[in-house]
């Protein structure tokens, strides 16, 4: 299956983030949400889009390209509301799935999907890229869980790649589910789950702080990189939370996002 889904946001007339232009194809689906009438405009003022699998994916073979642009001034929260379950394909062969997101002068977006899960045999390749203008603002979450219970995980590549302007700030690659890594204590220490959320927003950490298996380290051009492992992706969010609220920003970060 092959599936491509587009979506842009932009202020209107009276200064207020709209969305401009959608398209989806199952397995992508977007649903803006319904009721969320802007009276004026303002900080808080965004446009807050599900993005739902609406059939069985990925599986083997399976490619999904999901492309988001946010004009300037406006604010995106995209969010997923179920978990992403990799599966293995009826032949040989990976899955792969792309999200390549552009945010323009004084844009905002924020991309939170639910976890994905990574089961037996399946092969699984996803990326993530975002092209920042100089005063954007973006937070990417991603969530890992290897395996569902008591089942070993199959492989997965992830990649982040996040620039602002010219400049590279986040350069990420995840290889997970491999047993020669596996075989490494200081692979993911017998966890589960791995978690990380890289954030560029209005301040940027000074120092990296810690906790109990949470970390959140600034990047040297600019935002900051939280990383989390956990037993289960419940306990996953908490640690997430818990690392952001160090954030300077941590406030906002920590804030509900519906």
């Amino acid at each position: 299956m092959k599936a491509r889904a587009y979506l842009t946001v932009e202020l209107d007339s009276r200064g207020r983030s709209v969305v401009r232009e959608l398209y989806s194809a199952s397995p992508l689906t977007l649903m803006p949400r319904r009721g969320a009438v802007r009276l004026a405009a303002g900080p808080t003022d965004r446009v807050v889009v599900h993005l739902v699998n609406s059939a069985t994916c990925p599986l083997g073979g399976d490619e999904l390209d999901l492309r988001v642009r946010v004009g300037a001034g406006a604010r995106l929260l995209l969010r997923g509301v179920a978990a992403t379950l990799v599966l293995p394909g009826h032949r040989p062969g990976s899955s792969r799935s792309t999200v390549h997101v552009e945010v323009a002068e004084g844009g905002t977006l924020e991309y939170l999907p639910e976890h994905t899960v990574v089961t037996a045999r399946a092969e699984h390749e996803a990326e993530f890229r975002a092209e920042l203008a100089e005063d954007a603002l973006v937070r990417c979450r991603e969530v890992l869980v290897l395996g569902r219970s008591s089942e070993r995980p199959g492989v997965l590549r992830t990649s982040t790649h996040v620039t602002r302007g010219e400049v590279p700030l986040v350069r990420q690659t995840l290889e997970l589910g491999n047993p020669r890594l596996e075989a490494s204590a200081g692979y993911l220490a017998g966890a589960r789950v791995v978690a990380t959320e890289s954030v560029v927003w209005k301040n940027d950490p000074v120092e990296p702080t810690s906790g109990e298996w949470w970390s959140l380290t600034p990047l040297a051009a600019g935002g900051a990189t939280a990383t989390v492992l956990a037993p289960d992706a419940v306990t996953a969010q908490y640690r997430l939370a818990e690392a952001l609220r160090t954030h300077p920003d941590g406030k906002e970060l920590t804030e509900e996002r519906w």
